[in-house]
Order: C-alpha cells, then structure tokens, then sequence
C-alpha cells in the first residue's frame, strides 16, 4: 500500500477542506470501490431487467446462488493470498523478478483447484437433488470460478501498487456486464435471472482476464521454479491458517443461523436465512469505512514510522534504535486510538441515517430487531483486523494463528448461545467474537512492545544452516597441527 500512501500524503499535506475531502474520496475509490461497483451493477441488473417481477423460487434460486458465490469464493481463495503475496514481496525485494510469473502460475491452479474440489460436488447435487438445469448450474460454477480467479488476480496487481487500475478494470467489467445482461434478455430472450448470471459470469472472467495480463505484462520473464511457491505453503502454513480462520470468523455466525428452524432452504439445495444475512450485510456496510480510514492513516503515518526503525536496527546507533522504537509504538497507539474515535463517529451517523432511512426502504421487523446488535460487532471485527495487520507487520504469525481460533471458534460458538436469545442480541456471540479477538490482539501488541528487541535481535541463527553429511568431529590435530577440511 505504499503507492497509496504517498499520494495520500500528497493530497493532505496541502491542508485545505478541499483537499482533505478529495483525500478521503481517493482511499474511498481505490480501497473498497470494486466491491461497491459489483452491488452498484446488480442493481442496476434488477431495476433494468425488472428483477422484481419474477418467480418467487427463480428469484429466491438466483438470489442464494449469488449468496453463496461470494461467501465461498472468499473462503475458498482466502488461505493461499497472503502466502502468494508474501512470496511475491521478497521476490521485489530479492529484484528476482523472473520468479514471479511461476508464483502467479502455481497460485491460479491452487485457487481454481480449491475452489472446484469444492465446487463441483455441491452442484452436482444441485443438479440431482434441486432438479436445477444443468446450463444454470454449470453457468453458477463459471460465475463462482471468475469470482475466485478475480480475487486471486488482484493479489498480483496490488504488488504493483496500481490501484486505479484495478478499480478501472472492475468498472469496465461491469459496465461490460450490464450491457451483456440487456443484451441476453432482450435479444438473445434468455429468462431475466439467466441473462444476469451468465452476464455477470463473464464480467468477472473479463476483469481477471485484465488483471492477469496487467501483470504479466510486467514480468515477462519465467525461471521455472514452480516448487519453489509450493515450499513456501509449507513454510508459511501459518499465514494460510490465519487468513482463513479470519474469513471463517467473518462467516461463522451466518452459518450456524442458517442451521435454525427458520431458515429457508431453496430447491433442496440452497441453505440461508433471510432476516439475519441481510442484517449482517447492513451492519458490514455501516462500518466499512473502516478500511479506508485505516489505509489512509497509517499510510500516512505509521509506515514511515516503522521504516524508520528498521533503517536504525540496520545501521543505527543504540540510542537511535532506542528513540525510533518509542516513536513507532507511539504512533501505532496513537493511529488505533484515531481510527476508533472516527469509525465510532462515522458507524453511529451511519446508523442513525439507516436507523431512519431503512424502513423507508422495505427493510423492517426482525431484520431491524438483529441489525444494532451486529453492527456493534462489525465495528469491533473491523477494529480487530486493523490490529491484526500490525501483527503482520511485526512478523508475528503465532500471535495471528491464536488470534484467528479465538475469532472463528468463539463466533461459531457463541452464536449457537444466541439462537436461544430474543432476536435483538442474535448478534451477540459474533460481537463476543470481535471483543475478545480485540482484546487478545491488543495484549498481543503489547507484548511484541516490550519483547520488540529479542524478536529482532534473537531470531535466527549466525551459521548458515545447511542439509548435508555430518562432517568429522576431530577438527583439529594437535600433533599435526593441522586442522581437518581447512586448507592452509
């Protein structure tokens, strides 16, 4: 994120109104503006194409279809990123840039495969159970792989810092695919919900296809060593446990209500629960700025901050390492303090505006009586990962493994507690989750602070350990006065 971070420090250092409003509209657009493109074309999709008018099961089939192509597309895709971004950065920085294009490889099959061992036993049970035709569910499977290679895609584009690009790609992609979508139904005369799923299928294969070749466009060179990204799963399995059991804590809640009585199930196949998965959803949005406000600032701040330390530990002084250490920690605490200052003033206008504005909309009763509680918990979960980035940051993968089983297990399990409350606190346990990830994470925090210089400094050994045949033990010969393997 450091690209952003510099032309953030552009925009606000001229300290105007006018700027600092641009300053937030530029993090706003290259941070979260693809997810809104896609919601923006959807709907655009249902008022064109008159959504509403359709069958109650096409519109509940398609509706749950696409549920479940982005819940499991991030599930699926979500343990192998941060390790193929990991690798992708220490490759930059080794300037071995014929190793990316095998890192880009290995990781599209690993994700596309994942996702298609999942995949693909599901929908053939749709197909034999929910008697869905067969070009339906096999187009669902095209729109389920776009999305996940569209994912995995952006990993590789982020390397190269070219944000707006990729939120250039995601509006061509959807205009491309609202277009497709008229162009199906009025045309081409296939069912509304057909023409929308096939469209958007395509969309999403377009912007991976543009992602993809952006980035090999970059890299064209290719060294081979494909075993070489397989080894870094290995080594760095603790960074795919820890993304994943993130996103299975991010999830976990929703599924365990959809295993309640009411929930709703479509063609025997599709699984949900109506009120609670939209109330999840309003309570994301109400504190996704959260993102922005965190890339935004410690862009602006801690980074510099951090890289200051580490240029001392490699060429400063004591005291200088000294007063960047206690610079650093002062900032962190600093910019996680601001950030929960302005995400609490920006999620309570957000809910007191939806607090209003939803009933207008259609949005009442048990969705309503679920939202406060969860957008409680969103605000914290939000939190939550920004500390955990911090974690990142100190190389702590320990610390963020325990951190995702606190998050995952206790948001599942805690929300098996709440299906037994009144509706107001079903959000309970996922906000139970939250806290105690925050808290776990802060402590964490604390601790890298005061063991900050053996982590540095005790890491690691002086020898460059090697595999290879036990050498003889007698080294040195005191009567020769020679020493074994050592050439005078």
């Amino acid at each position: 994120m450091a690209g952003l971070g510099v032309q953030l420090n552009r925009i606000f250092d001229k300290h105007t109104i006018a700027a600092s409003l641009y300053g937030i509209g530029f993090s706003f657009v290259y941070t979260i503006a693809p997810m809104l493109l896609v919601m923006g074309c959807l709907l655009g999709m249902f008022w064109a194409l008159g959504f509403d008018q359709v069958g109650y099961l096409d519109r509940e089939t398609f509706s749950a279809s696409i549920l479940y192509i982005f819940i499991f597309s991030l599930l699926t895709s979500s343990p192998f990123n941060s390790v193929l971004l990991k690798y992708l950065s220490d490759k930059v920085y080794e300037q071995r840039y014929e190793d990316i294009r095998p890192c880009i490889y290995v990781g599209t099959v690993t994700n596309l495969t994942l996702s298609s061992l999942v995949a693909i036993p599901f929908y053939i049970y749709e197909i034999l159970v929910g008697q869905v035709a067969v070009i339906y569910v096999f187009t669902t499977y095209l729109c389920y792989l776009g999305l996940t290679l569209t994912i995995s895609t952006m990993v590789y584009n982020s390397l190269l810092k070219q944000y707006k690009k990729i939120t250039g790609y995601f509006l061509y992609g959807m205009i491309f695919t609202f277009a497709l979508s008229l162009l199906f139904c009025y045309i081409f005369q296939f069912t509304i919900t057909f023409s929308m799923l096939l469209a958007l299928a395509l969309g999403f294969l377009l912007i991976a296809v543009l992602e993809l070749a952006n980035v090999l466009r970059y890299f064209p060179g290719n060294s081979c060593r494909y075993k070489e990204v397989l080894i870094y799963f290995g080594n760095y399995w603790k960074l795919i446990a820890s993304n994943f059991l993130y996103t299975v804590g991010l999830f976990a809640h929703n599924f365990v209500f959809w295993a309640q009585p009411w929930h709703l199930v479509v063609r025997n196949t599709y699984v949900c629960n109506q009120s609670y998965d939209m109330a999840s959803c309003l309570a994301m949005f109400t504190n996704i700025s959260a993102s922005v406000l965190f890339i935004s600032r410690v862009e602006m701040h801690f980074h510099e901050r951090y890289k200051g330390y580490t240029q001392a530990v490699i060429g400063g002084k004591l005291d200088s390492i000294e007063k960047a250490k206690e610079r650093m920690f002062r900032g962190l605490s600093s910019q996680l303090l601001s950030l929960t200052y302005l995400q609490f003033i920006v999620s309570v206008i957000i809910f007191l505006i939806a607090i209003i504005l939803l009933p207008i909309m259609g949005f009442s009763g048990m969705i309503m009586e679920i939202y406060p509680q969860l957008a409680v918990g969103y605000f914290i979960s939000f939190l939550m990962y920004s500390e955990m980035l911090f974690l990142y940051y100190f190389d702590d993968l320990t610390g963020v493994v325990i951190n995702g089983l606190i998050y995952a297990s206790i948001s599942f399990g805690a929300s098996v507690i709440a299906t037994r409350l009144p509706a107001i606190w079903y959000g309970a346990g996922f906000t139970a989750a939250s806290f105690l990830a925050f808290t776990f994470c802060y402590f964490r925090l604390r601790w890298i602070e005061k063991n900050i210089d053996t982590h540095v400094f005790c890491r690691g050994t002086v020898l460059r350990q090697v595999k290879a045949e036990r050498p003889p033990a007698d080294v040195f010969n005191v009567y020769k006065r020679t020493a074994d393997n050592v050439s005078r």
